[in-house]
């Protein structure tokens, strides 16, 4: 009796399910970060920061992977994708403020219309600074792939952030919270999500891009889909 041979490709998935996932889970991170962006958070009162800067750099280390595995077109078209995303989510919720709610749920209605109320100035902020931020994310990224020969990823993915986060810091915060703050906590916040995405970006979203992209290429079906 013959012994079939296993197939090698048995438990791999193409590379067009792997950019399903890392497109979802992109656009998932931008949606999540607008949300918590809402609330601004104090250290100790000499820094201030959104909630979302947390998860921000995840979504940009995302970006990285976009582009590296799958180059530059690709990567631009997901973030117009994640931009159509955003537009939809504000229309939702918006949707959702000017339907009227029954007087027992009154405290929840205000809670709700009091978020999401805030939410379009917030992505309309992200929106400029995601555009502007991620394009130039990206071609930096590319540019720098060129010039170093595919070597040290860790170059292309915090030599283009430092470029990119000052794309998107400063319209974000502007946008998103001038008239509501003090100038000098304008600022504060610019400068210290700028350094904290930064840091961040360095200390765990470069790592998790090594990660991610290594894990990407040993389990795609096929690695000539793969740029």
């Amino acid at each position: 009796m013959n012994k079939v041979s296993e197939n090698p490709f048995k438990n791999r998935m193409s590379s067009q399910t792997a950019l399903m996932l890392v497109s979802v889970l992109f656009v998932s991170l931008y949606l999540i970060s607008n949300v918590m962006a809402v609330k601004v958070i104090d250290l100790f009162g000499l820094f201030y920061f959104d909630a979302g800067t947390i998860t921000f750099p995840f979504a940009y280390m995302l970006g990285d992977v976009l582009t590296e595995i799958w180059g530059y077109r690709t990567a631009r078209r997901v973030i117009w994708m994640t931009l159509l995303c955003n537009i939809m989510m504000v229309i939702c919720t918006q949707i959702g403020v000017w339907l009227p709610a029954p007087d027992y749920l009154h405290e929840t209605a205000t809670a709700y219309n009091h978020i999401f109320s805030y939410v379009p100035r917030i992505v309309l902020g992200s929106l400029v600074g995601f555009l502007l931020g991620e394009l130039s994310n990206a071609w930096f990224m590319e540019r720098i792939k060129q010039k170093t020969r595919g070597r040290r990823l860790w170059v292309r993915t915090i030599g283009s952030s430092m470029v990119a986060y000052l794309f998107d810091s400063l319209p974000f915060v502007l946008i998103g919270f001038f008239g509501t703050v003090s100038t000098h906590d304008l600022l504060l916040m610019i400068l210290f999500q700028y350094l904290s995405k930064l840091l961040i970006e360095a200390i765990c979203g470069t790592p998790l891009a090594y990660m991610v992209i290594y894990w990407i290429k040993e389990h795609t079906r096929y690695h000539g889909e793969i740029q």
